[in-house]
């Protein structure tokens, strides 16, 4: 596969420490773009010095609108497809491999990754949902691949504030082809940047609901 034609995107906030060595090792297999969501540290600084294409956020824009600029990014820079991956070093970026091949190689246009155990208690709910409806085990693993007409066939990436699930769940909606990937990596040592407990599972349950509401219009509407 030529390297120019898959972007891995990883949106950062405050992750000066881990960034330089997660985007070192990713771009042994594809460009990388970072997009720094105005963090207060040398995220920026430390992302472009490991070879990352780095773009900063003026004000913070949270997890989905920082990967609406990346798409943004990938689609103007006439990528192909694209790999979402977190800034912390959770996702081994050696599964990138995987990833791109079934992407490239087999076109499979959409490849969600699945962590060994989920988080919090609002992901167990969410996860059962999903995996009653779709067939999918983790929607919301942040390493997942897209071909990226899927992006333009949805009108961007998120409209919502999903937290990353809105391009997946629509694919998965109009029929798309999907296959599923055992997703590991280094778990972090501080503390996770998505929000506090009570509010991460407040967001969680938030996205769920729009995906059941959407559902039942789809049933009866």
């Amino acid at each position: 596969m030529d390297r120019p034609r898959l972007a891995i995107l990883i949106p950062a906030f405050r992750e000066a420490a881990t960034i330089g060595s997660v985007v070192k090792a990713a771009r042994e297999y594809a460009e990388v773009i970072v997009v720094d969501d105005a963090s207060p540290d040398e995220t920026g600084t430390e992302a472009a010095g490991a070879g990352a294409i780095v773009i900063r956020n003026k004000t913070n824009l949270g997890y989905d609108g920082t990967l609406n600029r990346a798409f943004e990014e990938a689609l103007a820079r006439g990528f192909a497809f694209a790999i979402t991956m977190d800034a912390d070093g959770e996702h081994d970026p050696a599964l990138v491999a995987k990833f791109s091949a079934l992407l490239a190689d087999e076109g499979v246009p959409l490849v969600l990754g699945v962590r060994p155990h989920k988080q919090r208690f609002a992901e167990v709910v969410m996860g059962l949902y999903v995996r009653i409806r779709f067939g999918v085990h983790d929607i919301l693993c942040g390493m997942k691949g897209y071909d990226l007409q899927l992006v333009a066939e949805n009108g961007g990436f998120d409209h919502t504030d999903s937290i990353g699930t809105e391009l997946a769940i629509n694919s998965l909606r109009r029929g798309t082809t999907f296959r599923q990937l055992p997703v590991r990596g280094t778990r972090r040592q501080d503390a996770p940047r998505f929000d506090r407990r009570l509010r991460a599972n407040m967001r969680i349950f938030a996205a769920l609901g729009q995906i059941v509401r959407a559902d039942i219009r789809g049933i009866f509407g």
